[in-house]
């Protein structure tokens, strides 16, 4: 079954999908959830729809206008919040907003039929394209070397920020970096679950791995891992069944989370009447 799956060039798509976007999603979910950058996020990728609304009422790929609609943004929403007293809070709804209104705008003014925007809004794995797939490859190299290549940082922005402020680290330019990052993060995933899940799927895998490890390599490693179990699993049953891929992935990952919960309070339970024993 599994070879007759894979004779088919959107199958191999599909899981080539699952693979960076889980990788994607093991990196840079874990520093938005140590961040704690979740609601920054959701902003950024509802943003997203509106530049996917460009694309298509310009006639360009659509999703280049999301990518450019989401680096706007993130450095936007960073900018301003610097700069004025607004509440961060207030501010992402804001271009939460304008980014979902803008989007439809622009879609019901694209001559001839509207396009259907499931895929973009609640994902289709199977949908993926090649170009597309380039894209993500092209994204998921960026934000690889980006992180790795300077770890060290990150790590230290992660857990210590006044610290790397007193060594003359340019903190500043991390955070805008991050946000750039977190765009291009969105713009991967959101074939494979759809603007409005992708969200979930940032934050899940790394809210697991933090069940069981603190070291942040760890908890990137075992997201990266929980990721692909998820988005492969939700492939082939949403394959199977001809049901959305989005949705699946998500709420596997979802039952993964309740699952891992149970199961590291036990581990905490029997470590304990060991400890007493």
């Amino acid at each position: 079954m599994i070879e007759t799956l894979f004779s088919y060039n959107f199958i191999k798509n599909a899981f080539m999908a699952a693979i960076l976007s889980s990788a994607v999603c093991g990196i840079i979910g874990t520093i938005i959830v140590e961040k704690k950058l979740v609601s920054m996020s959701g902003g950024i990728a509802h943003v997203s729809f509106g530049g996917i609304g460009l694309g298509y009422l310009l006639g360009i790929e659509p999703i280049i206008g999301g990518l450019i609609f989401s680096v706007c943004a993130s450095i936007g929403i960073s900018n301003i919040n610097r700069k004025t007293n607004t509440n961060s809070d207030a501010l992402i709804g804001m271009f939460w907003s304008v980014g979902m209104a803008l989007g439809i705008l622009f879609i019901a003014l694209t001559p001839g039929y509207p396009p259907d925007m499931t895929s973009y809004l609640f994902g289709d794995i199977l949908t993926v394209s090649s170009i597309y797939i380039n894209i993500m490859l092209i994204l998921s190299g960026t934000i690889f070397i980006s992180i790795f290549s300077i770890f060290n940082y990150w790590k230290a922005y992660l857990f210590d920020e006044e610290f790397i402020k007193v060594v003359g680290i340019n903190t500043v330019f991390l955070e805008y970096f991050l946000f750039v990052l977190i765009a291009l993060s969105i713009v991967v995933l959101i074939k494979v679950v759809g603007i409005i899940l992708s969200i979930a799927m940032l934050t899940i895998p790394p809210a697991i791995a933090k069940l069981y490890t603190y070291d942040i390599k760890n908890i990137m490693i075992f997201s990266t891992i929980l990721g692909i179990v998820f988005n492969v699993l939700g492939l082939l049953i949403s394959y199977q069944y001809n049901i959305p891929s989005g949705a699946t992935i998500i709420l596997l990952s979802v039952i993964g989370y309740f699952v891992s919960i149970a199961l590291s309070k036990y581990i905490q339970h029997k470590n304990s009447l060991h400890v007493n024993a």
